[in-house]
């Protein structure tokens, strides 16, 4: 549970971060419009909903403290005026909250909704005031369901799955919000946002690939970053490294997994003509893990060898989740990521026995969603019955939270614009499950150019989960993507600082898929003038 957090709470403090005033989102619109009122708004329910309540406090702004596990901080917030909204849909017992955050002066005549991380819908007050700090009026909601760990929603009082608040998670609590946040705002100001975004990551992507999909006509553009889309294969997918430690009963440490890992990255660097401790393209290192058995890493004092037993555990984790029938049903973890991400151990109990330790997020799934038995123990899962879960997933909740579909047509011909960046060492959420939905579309759609109109894809080499904006990078996406709606300029590249395998700065053009950065021979390798997009070559 706290390594939970930690890991989600990583990046929360610095959400500010990624909405930074910059030269593209300079605020636009005159401040303090004289029809501006902190009351209680008038608002009409959304289809198939009831308004229970509405308030609106005027906020002095200063410090604003998240809430919950992630918890964070924004300092140096102006006054804003918060509007709550409840609302229900009649029969299921729900309360979805919908809070608007409207700065009172400097409002720059757009609305950006924030989406959720883990299990929790919406953003817990650190994105709400960073973008209140950038002019933003600001919304979100919590769907009615709980904190990033709280999963205790999920069955009903007979232990069912409880279908209401299970679809409110999945979509339709992020399209209320939309169609709320956008009448408060017309209620506050007197007039209504010129332009509306979506900005989330991790499950804040799959709420944003979720509204292009099903609510095409919400978002003039959407952000939608390292998303946990087909989150009914993935999430069980990423239990796959510890049923593969459980069943081959070898468990390395950390630092183990870490020599096979920079032993990947060293030998496969080169790949895009630079040597920059970077893995351009994991799915191109073929390095062979078996290459390190009988080596000899020092961990924490200890010298230990790799064994056979290690380096077969690392090449299945790599690989992927397969059936028992041998069919691969999902991508491994990428070479260059960390392994122990998904792959943790407990530490050493008195008798020096080390056992795995999942990540809670997939584990809840499996426990909760699929077994209906919350403390169901996933360390006895077999690769068979691994399979069968799989499976049930998919036919259980595919239509529910799958957000797998390619046809994109009504959200292209809503005119907005769809914008995703996905780390190539993301350790939770593999990018190649982005990179095969945005194959899909382009199969779908007529092609790669004709889908570049409304949906561009970047990848990030080197980059952990959501790691451009959790201080392990950056790049102004946001910026990128208020360009492409309000002025038509499609971004070629998104002008990034990525991190190496040595912890230096590389700055880097990322390249709209499918084309490739490569290095032209000239140019240091810490510098992106270096670099150009090329087609990828073929396979």
């Amino acid at each position: 549970m706290n390594r939970l957090l930690t890991v989600l709470a990583a990046g929360a403090p610095l959400a500010a971060a990624v909405y930074l005033p910059t030269a593209s989102a300079a605020p636009q619109r005159s401040s303090g419009h004289p029809t501006f009122s902190c009351a209680t708004a008038s608002v009409q329910a959304p289809a198939g909903t009831e308004v229970e309540s509405v308030t609106a406090v005027s906020q002095g702004g200063g410090t604003v403290h998240g809430s919950g596990g992630l918890g964070g901080t924004v300092t140096d917030v102006p006054a804003y005026c918060e509007v709550t909204v409840t609302v229900t849909h009649p029969g299921a017992d729900d309360h979805a909250e919908v809070r608007t955050w409207l700065p009172v002066h400097g409002w720059n005549g757009r609305l950006q909704a924030l989406g959720g991380s883990a299990y929790a819908a919406g953003d817990n007050g650190t994105g709400l005031a960073a973008a209140v700090k950038n002019g933003y009026a600001a919304t979100t909601t919590d769907a009615g369901v709980g904190d990033v760990v709280d999963v205790g929603w999920a069955l009903n009082s007979k232990g069912r799955v409880n279908t209401a608040l299970l679809k409110n998670f999945a979509s339709r609590s992020q399209h209320e919000a939309s169609v709320v946040g956008k009448q408060v705002v017309d209620d506050v100001y007197g007039r209504s946002a010129a332009y509306s975004y979506f900005n989330g990551c991790s499950t804040g992507g799959r709420q944003g690939y979720m509204e292009a999909q099903r609510y095409p006509d919400d978002y003039d553009g959407i952000l939608a970053n390292a998303p946990a889309i087909n989150w009914d294969e993935f999430e069980v997918a990423t239990l796959w490294p510890q049923v593969v430690m459980n069943n081959e009963r070898t468990f390395p440490s950390s630092c183990e997994f870490k020599a096979f890992t920079d032993a990947a990255v060293k030998a496969c660097d080169s790949l895009d003509g630079a040597t920059d401790g970077l893995v351009d393209d994991p799915s191109r290192c073929d390095f062979d893990p078996r290459r390190l058995i009988g080596t000899k890493v020092v961990c924490e004092g200890r010298e230990l060898t790799l064994s056979a037993a290690d380096a077969g555990v690392v090449r299945k984790i790599w690989d992927g989740p397969h059936a028992t029938s041998g069919k691969k049903l999902w991508s491994g973890v990428p070479v260059g990521a960390d392994l122990s991400g998904l792959a943790h151990i407990t530490d050493p109990d008195e008798n020096g026995d080390v056992k795995g330790d999942p990540f809670a997020v997939p584990q809840y799934w499996v426990a909760t969603w699929l077994k209906k038995q919350p403390s169901f123990d996933v360390s006895t899962l077999t690769y068979r019955r691994f399979t069968q879960l799989f499976r049930q997933s998919e036919a259980e909740y595919d239509r529910i939270i799958g957000t797998d579909d390619p046809d994109l047509s009504a959200y292209r011909d809503s005119g907005g614009k769809l914008l995703s960046w996905h780390g190539l060492a993301d350790q939770y959420i593999p990018g190649q499950g982005t990179v095969d939905y945005r194959e899909q579309v382009q199969r779908t759609m007529g092609g790669a150019e004709r889908v570049d109109d409304f949906y561009r894809l970047f990848l990030a080499p080197g980059t952990v989960h959501c790691g451009l904006n959790k201080g392990d990078g950056t790049t102004d996406d946001l910026g990128a993507l208020r360009t492409w709606v309000e002025h038509g300029k499609a971004p070629e590249t998104l002008s990034a600082t990525l991190i190496n395998s040595s912890g230096q700065s590389v700055a880097r053009d990322l390249c709209s898929y499918p084309r490739v950065s490569r290095h032209t021979g000239h140019g240091a390798p810490a510098d992106a003038v270096g670099f150009r997009c090329v087609s990828p070559p073929r396979r």
